[in-house]
């Protein structure tokens, strides 16, 4: 299963790289702040198991693939938070880098989780990526992939 992530990352570098060569990036500073700021909330809204606020960042359509290779819709992702199937105690971003193409972005970095899953201890370092769209004014997830690197 582990396999199957750097495939998957690999893919999303290249949709950016493809991209990237179509248009150029906007380095409008309010919008990669925005994006910044939206990663933080999300964070901050599984901490404090938001539903709501996290209902309004994930799309309709979120699809995603964890570091074990599964892949989780919105539905599943908002059922294991309010289940506390999944519980983040707490994170840390490092630093992360974004890219915007018109209405389309991709955000990466890294954060450190304090996290359990089904009662186990799940903490650790990760890599993400995440591809957002901006939806009737305002900036969504609709794919997300992470990697544990710790």
């Amino acid at each position: 299963m582990k396999k199957l992530i750097a495939p998957i990352l690999c893919t999303f570098v290249c949709v950016g790289v493809v991209l990237a060569g179509a248009l150029q990036p906007s380095q409008d500073p309010t919008v990669v702040n925005a994006l910044k700021q939206l990663e933080q909330d999300m964070g901050d809204a599984m901490v404090r198991v938001d539903i709501d606020k996290l209902n309004q960042i994930y799309a309709d359509d979120f699809a995603t693939i964890g570091s074990s290779g599964r892949t989780a819709t919105k539905k599943d992702l908002l059922r294991d938070f309010e289940s506390f199937h999944d519980k983040l105690e707490s994170f840390e971003i490092g630093p992360m880098d974004v890219q915007v193409f018109g209405n389309v972005a991709v955000v990466h970095g890294s954060v450190t989780e304090k996290r359990t899953r089904d009662g186990k201890d799940t903490s650790g370092q990760f890599v993400w990526m995440d591809l957002l769209e901006m939806r009737e004014g305002k900036w969504v997830v609709v794919r997300s992939a992470d990697a544990r690197v710790k």
